[in-house]
């Protein structure tokens, strides 16, 4: 079972798969396309020439790793839709359980400009996911979507929902992990993961949205036919 989970920056990945990972059975990678997407756009990250030098640069070689033996039942492959760029191909997907992991334009815009200042369209992936899940839609098997408040607000609820759905058992191992890094973690990791280093368990609800003005206000307002075309079919947390 082979489990890819898209989603954009500044949303609830790591903590998804520090919680996957605390199952026992499931084996994690980390943003494998990373490396690919550095050399193919050019952008500055922090600790760019580390991850670069980290992973495999031909979206190939990614994707024939991706589909090697694990030695587990259970593969989590975290994505950021923005690293799957036009020449990647995704047939590869079509036997995976494809979960789309979304959240809410202005909190992301809010986190993101936070950390790294304005971003472009681009860089949030909001369109890319669009792009990605109507695109898997026509495929046969349909995309779990997933919202990040969700599992929040209910973690053992939405995580059965989740896992129900997925066609895996949930575990209560889920809900909580050791604090720490890991061994899956990218090395970017050393950058950005200080929260979730410090974590043992999904943080409490979101707060009330962030007020957005100006540029970031008009960004957000742009993003919102995109997130509001995958949430029509995420799943209903009770």
């Amino acid at each position: 079972m082979r489990i890819a989970m898209w989603s954009g920056p500044r949303n609830l990945s790591t903590a998804m798969m520090r919680s996957f990972g605390a199952r026992g059975d499931c084996a994690c990678v980390d943003e494998p396309f990373y490396a690919h997407y550095l050399l193919q756009t050019g952008l500055d990250h922090p600790m760019r020439d580390q991850i670069i030098a980290s992973q495999p640069h031909d979206w190939r070689a990614v994707r024939d790793a991706l589909m090697a033996p694990v030695g587990q039942p259970i593969q989590y492959q975290k994505h950021m839709v923005q690293h799957m760029l036009p020449e990647v191909e995704t047939d590869w997907l079509n036997g995976l359980v494809n979960v789309f992991l979304i959240r809410e334009p202005e909190r992301v815009v809010a986190s993101f400009s936070a950390k790294r200042g304005a971003p472009s369209p681009a860089e949030l992936g909001f369109c890319r996911q669009r792009e990605l899940f109507q695109q898997l839609r026509t495929r046969g098997r349909e995309p779990v979507v997933i919202d990040s408040a969700d599992i929040r607000r209910a973690p053992e609820v939405a995580l059965r929902a989740l896992c129900k759905a997925a066609g895996i058992d949930f575990t209560e191992r889920m809900l909580a992990w050791e604090p720490g890094a890991k061994p899956e973690d990218g090395v970017w990791g050393a950058h950005w993961y200080d929260a979730v280093n410090a974590s043992t368990g999904f943080a409490g609800p979101e707060a009330e949205l962030p007020v957005l003005e100006g540029k970031l206000a008009n960004l957000a307002q742009s993003l919102q036919a995109d997130y509001q075309a995958v949430a029509a079919h995420k799943l209903v947390i009770d």
